[in-house]
């Protein structure tokens, strides 16, 4: 079975880390955000992995290229953004038969294969992963009858529209029939392609239970970090006091690290991390607080920084005694 991740989009909400590496290519724990997104497909129905994008792909593709991987990697190249549908109808070339979908952000507990199973045993088109929410005007929500078909499909509903607190939760089973339902060109698949099939009782539903995350933002981001770590969703690192360690580490009694990522080669001292990401060969020097922030590799924190709610791009050497809140570094 091909899957297909939808990656279109520049990454803007995770700059400056996204200034010089896509968002698919971020590591979250000992993977790549990309492989983390896929990771809930059991690896012996992967035949390729088709990545629709438009942002530094050919970094994608060397990067999966130079890797001993299970999977193929195609890129399928956008030269103008072409919103969701767009970018999977780019790919109708490529792609054939029953397919799996994912929106590039996403880390959930979705069973795929029981998803897949009903997609055989319902038929139709298209079977969604569904989730449940108290707010669900953000998200596209759906109706859905006792034989777990959707009736009824609605994108960002405004609150007088509300009919179900079921969303959408952008992880799909595709037959290559909805290439026939989607227009050429730029569209969404949320407003043009799902309202149609859904109509035409060619879409199913399946609610999950566990964790949804769209991990596109600084907050959720974090949020996923930490989700990866209690599910264990690595194959090499250790975990030491809530946190994942890319290499052996033993803290001592004045460090005081939660709930936090540390990549390859990180140099703490005598610091707080906590709910914070910080990447390969970063240096955290004395005396520090960092909180819920994200550190990119190769940086240098000095003595006595606090770092509060801050993304710190790649490279950046942070003079002592630094206090930042709730920006970005450089300060843009």
């Amino acid at each position: 079975m091909q899957v297909v991740v939808l990656a279109g989009g520049v990454g803007s909400r995770l700059r400056p880390w996204t200034n010089s590496v896509p968002k698919p290519l971020l590591p979250m724990l000992d993977r790549t955000l990309l492989e983390q997104v896929i990771y809930t497909v059991p690896s012996d129905l992967i035949d390729e992995v088709v990545v629709a994008g438009g942002y530094k792909v050919e970094m994608i593709k060397s990067y999966f290229d130079s890797i001993d991987c299970d999977f193929d990697v195609r890129i399928v190249n956008e030269t103008e953004p072409l919103g969701t549908g767009g970018a999977l109808g780019n790919c109708r070339d490529v792609v054939s038969g029953t397919f799996a979908c994912f929106n590039g952000d996403i880390i959930s507990s979705l069973d795929v294969g029981q998803l897949l199973s009903l997609h055989k045993s319902n038929g139709g088109i298209g079977s969604l992963g569904l989730w449940e929410v108290d707010d669900p005007t953000r998200f596209g929500i759906v109706g859905i009858d006792d034989e777990n078909k959707i009736t009824k499909f609605k994108e960002k509903p405004k609150p007088a529209e509300v009919f179900s607190n079921l969303i959408n939760a952008g992880s799909y089973i595709f037959e290559e029939d909805i290439f026939d339902y989607m227009p050429k060109g730029k569209h969404s698949l949320e407003r043009d392609v799902f309202p149609k099939l859904a109509e035409a009782r060619q879409l199913n539903g399946m609610q999950f239970d566990g964790y949804f995350i769209d991990a596109g933002t600084k907050e959720s981001w974090i949020n996923a970090v930490t989700r990866c770590i209690d599910e264990a969703r690595y194959t090499n690192g250790n975990a030491v006091s809530n946190s994942w360690f890319a290499s052996e580490s033993k803290l001592s009694a004045n460090q005081r690290i939660n709930q936090s990522m540390i990549g390859k080669q990180v140099k703490l001292g005598s610091s707080t991390v906590s709910e914070s990401t910080i990447l390969s060969n970063s240096i955290i020097h004395n005396d520090c607080k960092i909180i819920r922030s994200l550190i990119g590799r190769d940086c240098e924190i000095g003595d006595n920084c606090i770092l509060d709610n801050v993304i710190v791009a790649h490279n950046s050497i942070i003079p002592n005694g630094t206090k930042l809140s709730n920006c970005t570094w450089p300060i843009e």
